[in-house]
């Protein structure tokens, strides 16, 4: 799977950057880390199986999703997230 970034080109989906993404937002949280790495670990799999069922995906897609995947797991979290764009 290939995702269309925000300056337009495609690049090979890595769910370590979704995951790396994640942990800096619960660590900015003040999230202890073994909470984090869980949350992260979730999230990174809600992820997957979401891209899963998509012909395409933008990276800002991908954003939103995760967005909304960490208010449940932490609003503290996807409000780093949210408000961090390029935290990792």
């Amino acid at each position: 799977m290939h995702i269309v970034k925000r300056e337009g080109h495609r690049e090979r989906f890595d769910e370590r950057k979704v995951y790396a993404t994640c942990y800096k937002a619960c660590i900015n949280a003040s999230i202890p880390s073994q909470k984090s790495e869980n949350i992260c670990e979730k999230a990174t799999r809600e992820i997957k199986q979401w891209i899963k069922k998509k012909e395409s995906v933008t990276s800002n897609q991908i954003f939103l999703q995760m967005t909304r995947i960490l208010k449940k797991h932490s609003k503290d979290a996807a409000f780093m997230y949210e408000t961090h764009r390029d935290i990792a």
